[in-house]
């Protein structure tokens, strides 16, 4: 019909939080004119959880709805933001797009000696003896780094599984392209990680075919609230060094450089 459109969503910046993006593809989901959503990711990835998040709502839409999703890549697609991409029905990415990086990165700091030159003394008072595992008040014991390797193992397997599963290959093959390396979005059409390359307009234009749209289609995108702390944490982002030192241990679908 003539009120038919394609819904928008942009992905940008690092995966923090899957709120806002679960939000509007649920509100897109319910609302009867959206006959197709566009995904764009521009976006190295970032928490696992956030990134697990937003993959199960988009396929939430498909089930549920039966509505087209597009996964469209812009300049990066890595990582949780690929995470993200294997739950759409076609994904299509610039022939420069950087893809890939499927894998998990842990950091933590080690500052004890910083501490040592202060003359302070990190004191540690546990129950467990791995309580303090990724203390940045000492370096990591073997066993230690056993134990975090192992539950890196299973959030990567976990990455892999959505990608055998939302791409259809084996896992042996998904296996073989995950060991965090990056890809060009040409490569990745080789090795068949995306379907098709070409910018957001084809993207668009490969969603209205999909829900069977006639003609131009009507494009219709949320309303953002426009927020200072946004506009100055990207744009500082882009700028400064990625140096969010939290506490403890944190695991990231998150391309490094």
């Amino acid at each position: 019909g003539t009120g038919d459109r394609v819904a928008l969503i942009r992905i940008e910046g690092v995966i923090l939080d899957s709120r806002e993006a679960v939000g509007e593809l649920r509100r897109f989901a319910d609302n009867p004119s959206v006959k197709a959503i566009v995904l764009r990711i521009d976006s190295p990835g970032g928490g696992v959880v956030p990134s697990q998040e937003i993959h199960d709502a988009v396929r939430r839409v498909r089930s549920k709805t039966n509505k087209a999703v597009v996964a469209s890549m812009g300049t990066v697609a890595a990582s949780g933001g690929y995470y993200i991409a294997v739950a759409t029905d076609r994904i299509m990415a610039n022939p420069g797009t950087l893809t890939g990086s499927i894998g998990v990165i842990m950091e933590t700091a080690n500052i004890e000696g910083l501490l040592k030159k202060l003359g302070v003394e990190g004191v540690v008072v546990k129950s467990g003896k791995y309580k303090d595992v990724g203390s940045p008040l000492r370096k990591m014991t073997d066993e230690e780094l056993t134990v975090l390797q192992t539950v890196m193992n299973d959030v990567h397997d976990q990455f892999i599984e959505a990608v055998a599963e939302g791409r259809s290959l084996e896992l042996a093959e998904a296996r073989l392209v995950a060991d965090g390396r990056v890809f060009t979005g040409r490569q990745a059409k080789e090795l068949r990680l995306v379907d098709e390359l070409g910018d957001l307009d084809d993207a668009i234009q490969l969603a209205a075919d999909l829900a069977g749209i006639e003609g131009e289609p009507q494009i219709v995108e949320p309303r953002r609230r426009f927020s200072v702390r946004d506009l100055l944490e990207t744009k500082l982002g882009q700028v400064l060094p990625k140096f969010d030192w939290q506490p403890g241990v944190s695991l990231k679908y998150l391309m490094a450089f």
